[in-house]
């Protein structure tokens, strides 16, 4: 029988700091995606665009904090018998359920009212995307493949909102490109577990997955990835918004950027995540500001 943790004394301090590493500050950088259309829209320098994206991007990450929270919950008796789970602010008892079960009850509805503040459409993708993660928690986590489509399909709302909240036509490209990545990104973290961690104590999708069919999966989608981000440089969309800005300049970064995450995913076996050992990764980190800067170049400069 699952034994509960001894009772703690909650001090009001103690439980906000509990909460707080509840929100995951540290997955924050996700919602870095709902500044990309304010990036590509070339729009850095108008203040008001600047102010509604990092008013999007706060939203964003207090309505998925509320997603934290809730798995925790959904998974408290489960990550009190995981060696590390265990230790998080819910399971360990620093955080009582009753209060993160008010929080979210306050925080979820306000965060998406404030939306309304941006647009209505803001607040609708806020909604859609706390109802989407409310299926994860209790049904899609649990099927393989389609866990990881049901991520994707997060990050793709991410773009949207970043989009609805300065008012700029959200583009099919980014939106394609940003799936696609985000994918490629769940499926490798996928395949690191599978090779790493034992499926009978860890995510039930995993039993589910083959190494060898996630392989195939993971490479189609580095390639697919690769080759779509070199269409998408020379395509119509490119040539209307920014006229002849030599943007193929950037090509050699993203296949550089997928490589070296493959790499990560089936040599750092060690690694709890690969999705957050390549932000520790220097190599990685390195490519991936040069593509960012090469791009700011073409764009804001030539």
């Amino acid at each position: 029988m699952m034994e509960h943790p001894p009772p703690i004394c909650h001090s009001p301090v103690l439980v906000l700091l509990g909460l707080i590493r509840t929100l995951r500050p540290k997955q924050w950088v996700k919602n870095i995606f709902v500044g990309v259309p304010l990036f590509f829209s070339k729009q850095l320098g108008d203040v008001e665009s600047v102010g509604r994206a990092l008013a999007a991007f706060a939203l964003f990450c207090l309505i998925s904090g509320c997603v934290y929270v809730i798995n925790d919950l959904v998974d408290v008796e489960k990550d009190r018998a995981h060696p590390k789970k265990c230790k998080r602010p819910i399971p360990s008892g620093a955080l009582p359920e009753g209060a993160a079960k008010t929080f979210v009850g306050l925080a979820a509805p306000g965060t998406i009212a404030l939306g309304y503040l941006l647009s209505p459409w803001v607040s609708l993708v806020l909604a859609v995307y706390f109802a989407q993660n409310l299926l994860y928690c209790f049904w899609t986590k649990n099927i393989p493949y389609f866990d990881v489509l049901s991520i994707a399909f997060g990050f793709v709302l991410r773009v949207l909102i970043g989009a609805l909240a300065i008012g700029v036509p959200p583009s099919s490209w980014l939106l394609g490109m940003s799936a696609l990545l985000a994918m490629f990104l769940g499926f490798g973290k996928r395949a690191h577990e599978l090779a790493t961690q034992d499926i009978d104590k860890t995510r039930p999708s995993l039993r589910g997955y083959s190494a060898s069919a996630l392989r195939w999966v993971l490479h189609i989608l580095a390639m697919v990835t690769a080759v779509g981000y070199a269409v998408y440089t020379q395509s119509d969309h490119v040539h209307e918004l920014f006229g002849d800005a030599p943007l193929i300049w950037t090509l050699p970064f993203p296949p550089i950027g997928i490589l070296r995450f493959i790499h990560i995913v089936t040599t750092r076996h060690d690694a709890e995540s690969p999705t957050e050992e390549m932000l520790r990764d220097p190599f990685f980190v390195g490519v991936f500001l040069a593509w960012l800067v090469s791009v700011g170049v073409v764009l804001y400069v030539i």
